[in-house]
């Protein structure tokens, strides 16, 4: 029997496990098979771990989708800020073009001195652009003029992630100020 400078007591095979007095514990050691971790205990620690992803990755999901709707509804605020102050700040007329199907938003001054467009990256889209004009086409891109000084148009864009959520982000006529709502249930 072979003795390391622990105290710990090695042996070889065949010989019976023995206990080693310390000062202050004692320790048992097995042969050389006890130590690491069979295939059957590290196949259920995997099953556990699959199980455990697989559960809590749809909420995971949904929260990534939650975070790029809040994402997609915050780029849309500023590029209204942004192209309302435009107007009021150098008394320029503005273009407001808000595409659905391309799911994009342009704004132009008239003389081109100011040119911006965000698009909206999947999976949030633009569903619709309102208020809606009788027999327009939904899938039209949507013109809008912002003049300086002058009352701001009426505008709400819904947007939408694949699973469902939806946010309005509304320009209200009154303040000028764009603002994000839930979307009414249909």
């Amino acid at each position: 029997m072979r003795i390391s400078s622990a105290g710990i007591t090695n042996r070889r095979r065949g010989e019976h496990a023995t206990v080693s007095k310390l000062p202050s514990c004692s320790v048992v050691r097995g042969g050389y098979g006890d130590a690491g971790v069979t295939l059957v205990e590290m196949m259920i620690i995997v099953a556990i771990v699959g199980l455990i992803a697989a559960l809590t990755f749809p909420s995971a999901a949904a929260g990534i989708d939650a975070v790029r709707l809040r994402s997609a509804s915050n780029e849309v605020v500023t590029f209204f800020n942004v192209a309302l102050e435009r107007a009021t700040r150098y008394q320029q007329v503005v273009e407001l073009r808000i595409s659905p199907t391309e799911s994009a938003m342009a704004a132009r001054s008239e003389d081109s001195t100011f040119v911006r467009a965000v698009k909206i990256e999947d999976p949030v889209r633009i569903v619709s652009v309102q208020p809606m004009p009788p027999g327009a086409d939904p899938n039209a891109t949507r013109r809008f003029l912002v003049y300086p000084g002058g009352a701001v148009p009426k505008i709400a864009i819904e947007l939408a992630t694949k699973d469902g959520r939806k946010k309005l982000i509304a320009v209200d006529p009154i303040t000028g100020m764009p603002r994000m709502l839930e979307a009414p249930a249909q």
